[in-house]
């Protein structure tokens, strides 16, 4: 596949600092991130918390109050037909033509596109495998080929953006496992995606970074490994537990502790866990060895995707 950005770390998609206020509530609350040439970039967010009017303000169906977004160097709202022609958008469910076959639907779309002839839609079938049914009525296709058609009539334009409003929705097991590889497949080949989803396993699997919104604000943007590495937690196997406690304690790089067992091999021993980021786990090792502590154990606890995900957004309904 060809897009117009050749940079790896080209940014295709800015977001700056937009608002949105409707009849005087605030509902967005000054949301910034960059997504990236070539990557699957993950959105976040319980039921209310602004994801929706994110992504319709992403492809201007509504304007911020305030702030900029741009698609490849476009003001989406100033330049609105030139940012356009970079991005393609599913939001919810594709529109389509039940009584049309899968072409004639590709066809009717393609019309309303400059430069977009039969050949391109020859590759776009080819692209979301659609090539066996693509002559069948849309009709007859499951919940899973009406998601690669749609896809599919957003790649007529060759975007550089795609973005996908919960594409794995109502999905069977099989059905969610191809649509993430067939999403791995379009971002190997150079395209960069903007994903929705309330399947926190499958952004895990599939995202490179993810960025969490609550309330309007986005809390947490980075890549998936990063962001699960800031809620870990370290348990560490220790005597004497009373002043490994204290020093724990006083540690800057932990920002919370408790005393979860008090059996141990030493009568003045404990487990003690601390939350914490695992890249300082070497250094605050080095402290307790340097102050005399004995170390007999230490264990990294990683959360998932959803055990960070609920921390954050203090246990709300993801949607």
């Amino acid at each position: 596949m060809t897009t117009a950005v050749e940079s790896p770390r080209a940014t295709v998609l800015s977001v700056n600092n937009i608002k949105k206020r409707i009849k005087n509530k605030e509902i967005i609350k000054g949301i910034s991130f960059e997504v990236y040439a070539g990557e699957i970039f993950g959105f976040l967010g319980p039921n209310g918390s602004g994801k929706t009017t994110t992504i319709r303000m992403l492809v201007d169906l509504i304007r911020p109050t305030e702030g900029t977004i741009q698609i490849c160097g476009f003001d989406v709202h100033a330049q609105h037909d030139q940012a356009m022609r970079h991005v393609g958008c599913i939001v919810e469910n594709p529109e389509l033509y039940a009584y049309l076959t899968g072409w004639e639907n590709l066809e009717h779309f393609a019309s309303m596109l400059p430069d977009v002839d039969e050949q391109r839609i020859a590759e776009v079938v080819e692209i979301v495998a659609m090539d066996a049914r693509i002559h069948d009525k849309v009709r007859t296709y499951s919940l899973g080929m009406r998601q690669r058609l749609g896809i599919a009539q957003a790649l007529l334009g060759r975007p550089s953006l795609l973005i996908l409003d919960e594409p794995t929705n109502g999905l069977d097991p099989q059905g969610i496992k191809e649509m993430r590889e067939f999403i791995q497949r379009l971002a190997a080949d150079g395209l960069s995606l903007f994903v929705s989803s309330h399947l926190l396993s499958e952004i895990q699997q599939m995202c490179d970074r993810v960025a969490i919104i609550s309330h309007g604000e986005v809390i947490q943007v980075g890549s998936v490994d990063e962001l699960v590495a800031q809620g870990g937690q370290v348990v560490w196997s220790l005597a004497p537990a009373d002043q490994a406690e204290k020093l724990l304690a006083a540690s800057r790089w932990v920002t919370a502790l408790e005393r979860i067992d008090d059996s141990h091999i030493a009568a003045d021993g404990a487990y003690l866990q601390a939350q914490m980021n695992q890249e300082h786990v070497p250094q605050v090792t080095k402290d307790l060895i340097d102050a005399g502590i004995r170390l007999y154990a230490v264990e990294i606890k990683n959360p998932t995707l959803e055990d960070l995900f609920l921390s954050l957004t203090e246990g709300e309904r993801i949607g």
